[in-house]
């Protein structure tokens, strides 16, 4: 048997998240704390306790959802299930990609924290707020999406951003390109076009401001080789050379999550099993729409990981 572990991106967050690894877990609440002295705050405080306004800012969620995740790796660690021994692949959503890295060893968890933060306020930053927009085209193939896409960016920036799976296409862009896009997806007979309630438009060329930001964080790093091969977003393949790792963290800033791609890539390779590790359930609902042939599940509490064993 061959798993991969997946790791969650922003979407997934919920008030609460980890709290019950948190209380049962020594290694996990280690974490928390290491992300807590990471950035000099209690971040922990508010994935716990909210307000949920606060976890929602972008700034915070994404090294948010990383403690989590890195908290369930701990707390599986402490039940003898690491990565190393476990898992022949990492993969994460986006942000998720540094909660994997993090797991595999290649970064460490004080750093991803600090990248995560970096990365969150230099994406809010490089759109002014009203101005970018992102919209989930449901029932359209991607061929069709990545042509409206084009069409619609006559009136304004309109890119690709994720292929989230079969029928689930999300554009990001310019306010009137994204509206114009999801206009089109309508009169092309999509499901739904649904305009996200996101804080600015991720995984388009309008991020290149957060991906420069990002070059210059990541370049006063230490990145080491994973443990296990990470299967990269804009590549849909693994990658493993610190070099190459580092490129396509800043590359993944404007591009596209090829997420329906990866899953794919891991059915054809031998992935029979996929454990999403963190908050949510999403990752596990994409991997069994996209390749059934994977057993998929979700490792979010003590339960959980006891099973596993």
């Amino acid at each position: 048997m061959t798993r991969v572990f997946t790791f969650p991106g922003q979407g997934s967050q919920a008030v609460g998240m980890g709290k019950a690894l948190a209380d049962a877990s020594a290694a996990a609440r280690e974490v928390f704390a290491e992300v807590d002295d990471a950035l000099g705050q209690s971040l922990s405080q508010v994935i716990w306790e909210g307000p949920a306004d606060a976890l929602t800012l972008t700034a915070n969620t994404q090294p948010a959802l990383m403690a989590v995740s890195l908290a369930a790796i701990a707390a599986m660690k402490e039940a003898g299930v690491t990565v190393d021994n476990s898992a022949g692949f990492v993969a994460g959503h986006s942000l998720g990609e540094y909660s994997a890295l993090a797991a595999a060893g290649s970064l460490s968890v004080a750093d991803a924290a600090r990248l995560l933060r970096i990365r969150g306020e230099a994406m809010q930053s490089a759109v002014p707020v009203g101005e970018g927009a992102m919209a989930a085209i449901l029932g359209l193939e991607l061929a069709q999406v990545e042509g409206l896409a084009v069409e619609a960016s006559e009136v304004g920036v309109c890119d690709v951003a994720n292929d989230n799976g079969p029928g689930q296409v999300v554009v990001s862009g310019s306010k009137a390109g994204v509206e114009k896009a999801a206009e089109l997806a309508k009169a092309l007979g999509a499901r739904r076009a649904l305009m996200l309630p996101v804080s600015a438009p991720f995984h388009c060329s309008l991020m290149q401001p957060a991906a420069d930001r990002m070059a210059e964080a990541l370049a006063e790093v230490t990145l080491t080789a994973p443990g296990v091969p990470l299967i990269a977003n804009v590549h849909a393949a693994p990658i493993s050379d610190p070099d190459e790792i580092r490129t396509h963290l800043v590359a993944q800033v404007t591009g596209r999550v090829r997420w329906r791609e990866s899953v794919l890539w891991m059915a054809d390779n031998g992935v029979d099993a996929a454990f999403e590790i963190g908050a949510g359930k999403v990752l596990t609902g994409l991997a069994k729409r996209i390749a059934p042939g994977i057993a998929a599940s979700s490792i979010s509490t003590p339960d959980d990981i006891q099973a596993l064993n």
